[in-house]
């Protein structure tokens, strides 16, 4: 761990193995206990004064000096990555190019609004001079903690919007992948961010991550995982002595919806990849796929045969689109869905896990599609699997009924004609809304032209991340009045 710039032990250590190869050990990490979140806390809560009052301009600078470092190791730090994660070359190097895209626009939007400190209208008053001015100012200690998913974007992005905001940072990443969240916190390091003011910490959720959630220390606090751990969190803050913000980042049950006037081969590959990219286990991923009836069986053909496509292997290599799901559970509750699948739909293709020759001692799955009744509780579940239903309407106002029936809205997709993409966007319930997107029907997102974030179940602050409004959720207004006698 890092804890007042300094690396740190604990007495317990957990091993980190590849989800391609079991047998490979990537490293050895510390088991932090409450104890040790204490530490973390103490040296963040130490560090922020001084922190806090650093010209803007100055934390601008180090982050942006982190920013250089992080990019001069980008392709070492995207095969950790592919590595920890089992996520594919292009995608690995994605998310290490997101993280840093992320920096540089969180730095960009405190610029440009000049540190957040406004000069605002005077005072009517006769005989005085009234002079106003809002403010935005930092928390305190802030918490990151991040998904296995996206672990330099969901690590790396609300850090450093955390950083740049002023806020001191402990930072704990999944277990599944504690090591690239490390290399960003040494990146942080390197740059000359006081010791203190950026703090990496690792261990259970039920124990480090409790811990963190549960002190009384921390001033602000993000989450990436799922709708349940989030739900608890946003339980647990809201029993505490007065209100702190708390930003969640949850599930996703998100769906493509293709119309008969769709361009049917865009349609087929943009599904394809938002529902396999990353063995499915994205938050925006495709895992409902609605087709009309008239043009379903001419889809479905062109969807199969891109799926059939799809190269899963060892992640690293250059022709593997799919790697490994990321651990044990997840290799168990494929075979528990697929199950469940086989009894009340129709396997297309897939449904089965891969033990032949290299496979052997990863966590490999097969791409899978189903037909699948549209009142089954698996239309409304997240598997985070590569795993997607198919399902026919007649309609579109049906379709966007079936497409909004969840209490997840992170992202939706629609392939059709200018007047179904407008009925669209106006009707459908989600923070973001692709139309004919052959690039992808559910995912994509980039700091400053495409922002990140969900409506209802899929996040709490409807300001999405990486865009115009989310540096400013790390920060509570003040407003100065000074009075004087003319």
């Amino acid at each position: 761990m890092i804890i007042d710039g300094k690396d740190y032990f604990s007495a317990e250590k957990f091993e980190k193995r590849s989800p391609v190869d079991t047998d490979v050990v990537l490293g050895v990490f510390q088991k932090g206990t409450a104890k040790d979140a204490e530490a973390a806390l103490k040296a963040a809560r130490k560090a922020f004064p001084v922190w806090s009052h650093m010209k803007w301009e100055d934390r601008v600078a180090l982050i942006h000096k982190a920013d250089e470092i992080w990019n001069r190791r980008l392709y070492e730090i995207a095969a950790v990555m592919a590595m920890e994660t089992g996520k594919n070359r292009m995608e690995s190097l994605g998310d290490v190019s997101e993280m840093s895209a992320l920096m540089q626009w969180y730095c960009q939007v405190m610029s440009d609004n000049k540190g957040f400190s406004v000069e605002m209208g005077r005072d009517p008053l006769s005989g005085f001079t009234s002079t106003n001015r809002s403010v935005l100012r930092p928390y305190g200690v802030w918490v990151v903690i991040s998904p296995f998913n996206f672990p330099a974007a969901l690590s790396g992005g609300p850090g450093s919007a955390a950083l740049v905001a002023g806020n001191t940072l402990v930072l704990k990443p999944a277990s599944d992948t504690p090591w690239t969240a490390r290399l960003f916190v040494e990146c942080l390091r390197e740059a000359g961010v006081p010791n203190g003011v950026a703090n990496y910490v690792t261990g259970p959720g039920s124990t480090m991550g409790q811990a963190l959630i549960d002190s009384p220390e921390v001033d602000g606090i993000t989450f990436t995982g799922s709708y349940d751990v989030g739900m608890q969190i946003h339980r647990s803050f809201a029993q505490r002595e007065y209100i702190h913000p708390v930003l969640l980042e949850l599930g996703g049950k998100n769906a493509a919806i293709v119309t008969k006037h769709a361009n049917l081969d865009d349609a087929a590959v943009g599904i394809m990849r938002s529902a396999f990219g990353l063995q499915g286990q994205k938050c925006s991923a495709c895992s409902r796929i609605l087709v009309e009836e008239s043009v379903y069986d001419e889809f479905v053909a062109k969807l199969l045969a891109q799926t059939e496509k799809i190269v899963v292997g060892d992640p690293v290599d250059r022709s593997v689109y799919m790697g490994p799901v990321i651990n044990k559970k997840a290799y168990q509750d494929y075979q528990t869905y697929v199950d469940e699948l086989r009894k009340d739909g129709k396997v297309l293709t897939g449904g089965k896990v891969l033990k032949d020759g290299a496979f052997g001692k990863g966590y490999f799955v097969a791409p899978t599609l189903v037909e699948l009744p549209l009142g089954h509780r698996l239309w409304k579940f997240e598997m985070f699997e590569p795993i997607s239903t198919l399902g026919k309407f007649k309609t579109l106002d049906e379709a966007l009924e079936i497409a909004n029936s969840v209490k997840y809205g992170l992202t939706a997709g629609v392939y059709g004609n200018d007047e179904e993409v407008k009925a669209f966007y106006d009707k459908v319930e989600a923070g973001v809304t692709y139309a004919n997107r052959p690039q992808g029907s559910t995912t994509g997102a980039w700091p400053g032209f495409q922002p990140f974030g969900g409506w209802k179940g899929s996040g709490s602050s409807g300001k999405n991340a990486g865009g115009l409004y989310y540096l400013q959720f790390f920060m509570h207004e003040q407003i100065w009045n000074n009075v004087k006698h003319d």
